[in-house]
């Protein structure tokens, strides 16, 4: 086993995961690259720089969660940080047919299922695969990156603008937020800790790269929170200017 420390972030062949890679890698850590196509992984791994490696993943498949699982325990044989970071805003078609589609009252079933096996279950098995690497830590850390677009409590205002949006994409953010308190209430006895991040909206391929925000500032708060010391908070849903409602 190594004694360099070693994050796994999903997602990161491209966009806000590949980021968040970046910035990883920039603090010492070995950085592995997680990306459902091995060989866009292992591009995104060439640019993240000598401490990354590329991990064929793919969170919507357990035989691949369980074979990386495996990979990381073979070499490097430790895992101090996870960032959950793969999502999907819409299973199929264009980004204007993701958003019409995007309310439940119209969305088909296969769409609002094809969201949930990447946002919400994807996170869950990974996270439940490595997660007796993250206990033989000396501080594990768990990151799921989310979004403000799925805070009950600021959808539940009237006078928010955005409400109009809250559907499949936004749910499955909430039932995210939902399970990282989760995961963190079961760890608080432990050295690790859950914590959730939103990147704000950021141009990425997520939404037709139509987002304010660039990938650099994105990955602010998830690299925040990967790097919190013993003292850091658990169980928490934030951005750079702090705490979000859940």
């Amino acid at each position: 086993m190594q004694d360099k420390p070693v994050a796994l972030v999903t997602g990161a062949n491209k966009g806000i995961g590949l980021q968040i890679a970046k910035d990883l890698a920039a603090h010492g850590f070995t950085v592995l690259v997680g990306s459902r196509n091995l060989e866009h992984g292992e591009t995104a791994a060439k640019s993240v720089g000598a401490g990354a490696r590329a991990l064929q993943l793919d969170v919507t498949n357990q035989a691949s969660i369980s074979a990386a699982a495996e990979r990381v325990r073979s070499e490097p044989g430790r895992l101090d940080v996870l960032v959950n970071n793969a999502g999907i805003s819409h299973a199929s078609g264009s980004f204007e047919e993701a958003v019409k589609s995007n309310r439940l009252s119209v969305a088909s079933l296969d769409e609002v299922r094809a969201v949930f096996e990447t946002n919400v279950f994807g996170v869950i098995a990974v996270t439940q695969a490595m997660l007796p690497l993250l206990r033989e830590a000396p501080a594990g850390r768990i990151v799921n990156v989310s979004s403000s677009s799925g805070s009950l409590t600021m959808n539940s205002d009237p006078t928010n603008p955005h409400r109009a949006m809250f559907g499949t994409y936004s749910s499955s953010k909430t039932a995210l937020n939902a399970i990282t308190l989760a995961f963190a209430l079961e760890l608080e006895s432990t050295r690790i800790k859950v914590n959730a991040a939103c990147p704000g909206f950021t141009a990425t391929d997520l939404n037709n790269f139509r987002g304010t925000r660039t990938v650099e500032q994105a990955a602010r708060e998830p690299v925040r929170l990967a790097l919190l010391d013993a003292k850091g908070p658990t169980g928490t849903f934030s951005n750079e200017d702090g705490a979000r409602p859940w």
